[in-house]
């Protein structure tokens, strides 16, 4: 089991401290000149790349830092987190997620979902069909037989509404139309980043809804803490806090059974080489997903508080990065289909495992197995889920 009761009330701290309008309340908030100029933060990102026009709204870059040497860049094409630069083992700074330094290498990418808010179901339903109060529902297959990450326009392909009330947190907001992807119902969600003073990165999720649908928000981050540009990640070292993970058929579908991970190449309870048991010759599931890709059953599920799903240190630079979120499963994939295509920010092609994601949701295919968590969102209720992806140096 990963402790983490004293680290999370220390992170809530300092999450609570960037928040805006607890610092306008007791007069700290930090001005603009204090902060560093975005170029000193990502040398490789210019604003001036970012400002465009996509379905007639216009693009931007915005960059969130503290006083601690970190510093995030997101784009409101897509929601997604561009760079997240942290310090090092020898307090170097280290851009720990891959991305790319023009807007329009994310619309013209190979690979749709690097950095990007993911919905408006993200991981995969089943045949792109499920059903509501006794109507079926049909939305667009993009994976084969099966809908992937909201379909054929998900999140990641729309602009949204920004608005940065300090230099450590951003706010974005999107319509999703009722119909849009074939999905139910007008939802309205607002996406709070917010980048705390002991470099943590939070990422809240809200959204309401005007007719029973089904939700479930996440980002699609891919993370090298070694850096950008830096080779495989199956050196890294990798812990997730789940005695079960959910198996899947040939096209990546959950086959609704809860199967331990104990004695299989999954069990990630201890912190083990994310390389150490991939060979896919001869275990069907990794065979399945060409390696990890697959959602993790987090011991620890209670909605309302953050708990630690998992751990990953960088071998060569010592970052270590701790997940928290609110909610029930993990999806860690291994970057299997990273194929060479893309060039990113630093100038390297987006080679195979290079980078790998950890993303917090409710398990794939929920509207068509009874037995997972429900995604079903009705109106007047609020859906509310929060996620941290936390950083420091290993010994210290």
């Amino acid at each position: 089991m990963i402790k983490a009761k004293i680290f999370i009330g220390a992170c809530l701290m300092a999450i609570m401290a960037c928040n805006p309008g607890v610092r306008e309340q007791e007069g700290e908030q930090e001005s603009v000149s204090d902060a560093v100029a975005p170029d000193a933060c990502v040398p490789s990102l210019e604003h001036k790349n970012f400002e465009d026009s996509i379905d007639g709204k216009p693009t931007a870059l915005y960059i969130l830092k503290n006083k601690a040497g970190a510093c995030a860049a997101v784009t409101n094409y897509g929601g997604r987190l561009v760079s997240l630069v942290v310090p090092g083992k020898d307090g170097k700074p280290v851009d720990v997620v891959v991305g790319f330094k023009d807007v329009q290498d994310y619309v013209s990418s190979t690979e749709p979902y690097f950095g990007a808010t993911i919905g408006r179901v993200g991981n995969r339903i089943a045949k792109g069909k499920f059903s509501l109060d006794g109507k079926t529902y049909t939305l667009f297959t993009n994976n084969g037989p099966n809908t992937l990450h909201g379909g054929k326009k998900g999140y990641q392909d729309v602009v949204w509404d920004a608005s940065q009330p300090n230099d450590s947190t951003l706010q974005l907001k999107y319509l999703s139309k009722d119909g849009e992807e074939g999905f139910p119902g007008n939802l309205d969600i607002t996406v709070l980043y917010t980048l705390a003073a002991n470099n943590a990165l939070k990422i809240d999720y809200h959204a309401t809804t005007d007719q029973k649908t089904v939700v479930n928000l996440t980002n699609h981050a891919f993370f090298n803490l070694n850096g950008e540009g830096s080779g495989t990640i199956n050196d890294h070292l990798l812990q997730i806090n789940a005695d079960k993970y959910t198996p899947v058929d040939a096209t990546l579908i959950p086959t609704g059974q809860l199967e331990p991970v104990e004695g299989t190449p999954f069990d990630f309870r201890q912190p083990t080489a994310i390389g150490k048991r991939i060979d896919t010759v001869n275990n069907l599931q990794l065979k399945n997903g060409r390696g990890y890709d697959h959602n993790f059953v987090l011991n620890e599920n209670d909605p309302t508080t953050l708990h630690e799903a998992a751990e990953a240190t960088g071998d060569k630079s010592g970052i270590v990065m701790k997940v928290y979120t609110t909610e029930p499963g993990l999806q860690f994939y291994g970057g299997n289909f990273m194929q060479g295509k893309n060039t990113f920010k630093s100038g390297v092609k987006d080679d195979f495992r290079t980078a790998f994601c950890l993303e917090t949701q409710h398990f794939p295919d929920a509207p068509n197995q009874k037995n997972f968590p429900s995604i079903v969102l009705e109106p007047g209720k609020v859906y509310k889920t929060s996620t941290v992806y936390a950083f420091s140096v290993s010994g210290k």
